[in-house]
C-alpha cells in the first residue's frame, strides 16, 4: 500500500498528517512505529489522522498517535497543524472559527493566517481523578518520590496528563534522567508529559518537555499550557504568558477557574510524500 502524507511541524514538534476523511485509519501500531523511525521511516513525534467527525457539533475529527504507536488524547501543536492542513485542503477559511474533535473532545480553532492559529484548549483540569493522578485531594503542589528523592510537582490535564516541575535552570543535566522517570511515574496511571519549567518573570517562562510515547520534543503545546496553568494556579504568573521552548515560543492566555485557556502559535508545512507501508493488507 502506498500511503500519501503531509509532514508538518509546530515549533519543531513534528507530525505526519494523513487524510482519512474518506476511509478508515489504515495503520497498525507496528506500522506507526516504522513510519516514525527517523532513520528508516519518515520520522515524527506524533501521527495525526484527519477523519469525519463523530460529534455532530464538530467539522472534523483528528486522531493522535505517538511515535511508539500508543494513542494520545490531545496535541496542542498538532491541532494548529490540522487547522492549517484543512485550510490548504480547501476545507477551512482564514479567520473562520471551527470546532474540531480530538480524542479528548472538541476544541475551537481559528486560523490567524495560513501558518498560525489560536486554539481554545478548554479549562485546565486539576482534579486528581480526572488527570488521572494518585492523590487524595487537589493541590497546587505535590511531593513525589523520584530517583530516591522527594521532589515537588504540579499535576494537570489539558486533554492529556502533565507533570510540571519548576527548576532553577533548564541546563541542569539531571533533567535528562528525570524526564523519563517522571513520564512513567506510578502515580500517573496513564503516564504523563513531564514539563520542566524555568520562570523568568510573571510573563515569561522557559520549558522543556519529555512526552510520554515520544520522548524529548522541540515543543509541546499542551505542555506549555500545563506549565502556565500550574504556575497561574499558584499565583506566580499573569494572565498572558510567553512560553519559550527549544523550537520557539507559544503565547498562552488564561484568566483562571471557569475560563478556557487559549494557545496561539505557528503551523508549518515541510513536505508531501508517499510511504510504502510494509505489512499492509
Amino acid at each position: 500500500m502506498q500511503l500519501r502524507f503531509s509532514k508538518m511541524h509546530g515549533l519543531g514538534n513534528d507530525f505526519v498528517v494523513l487524510d482519512c476523511r474518506h476511509g478508515g485509519f489504515p495503520l497498525r501500531p507496528a506500522q506507526i512505529r516504522a513510519l516514525a523511525d527517523r532513520h528508516t521511516g519518515v520520522g515524527f513525534d506524533q501521527l495525526l489522522s484527519v477523519e469525519p467527525a463523530r460529534d455532530p457539533s464538530c467539522a472534523f475529527y483528528y486522531g493522535i498517535w505517538n511515535a511508539d504507536g500508543s494513542p494520545s488524547g490531545q496535541c496542542g501543536n498538532g491541532v494548529r497543524c490540522v487547522a492549517a492542513w484543512l485550510h490548504r485542503a480547501g476545507a477551512l477559511a482564514l479567520g473562520q472559527t471551527v470546532q474540531i474533535e480530538s480524542p479528548s473532545g472538541p476544541v475551537a480553532v481559528r486560523l490567524l493566517d495560513a501558518h498560525a492559529a489560536i486554539v481554545n484548549m478548554g479549562e485546565p483540569v486539576f482534579e486528581p481523578a480526572r488527570i488521572p493522578f494518585e492523590a487524595a485531594t487537589a493541590a497546587p503542589r505535590y511531593r513525589l518520590a523520584l530517583d530516591g528523592e522527594e521532589r515537588e510537582i504540579g499535576a494537570v490535564s489539558l486533554g492529556n496528563p502533565h507533570a510540571v516541575m519548576t527548576v532553577a535552570t533548564l541546563d541542569d543535566p539531571a533533567l535528562v534522567r528525570l524526564g523519563p522517570l517522571l513520564s512513567g511515574h506510578a502515580r500517573f496511571a496513564q503516564g504523563a508529559n513531564a514539563g520542566f519549567v524555568q520562570r523568568l518573570d510573571r510573563a515569561h517562562l522557559k520549558l522543556r518537555v519529555h512526552e510520554r510515547g515520544a520522548g524529548w520534543t522541540q515543543a509541546c503545546g499542551t505542555g506549555a499550557c500545563a506549565a502556565m496553568a500550574v504556575l497561574h494556579q499558584r499565583g506566580e504568573v499573569d494572565d498572558h504568558v510567553q512560553v519559550a521552548l527549544p523550537g520557539g515560543t507559544l503565547a498562552i492566555d488564561w484568566t483562571g477557574p471557569g475560563q478556557p485557556l487559549w494557545m496561539s502559535g505557528p503551523a508549518t508545512f515541510v513536505f508531501e510524500g508517499v510511504w510504502a507501508v510494509v505489512g499492509a493488507g
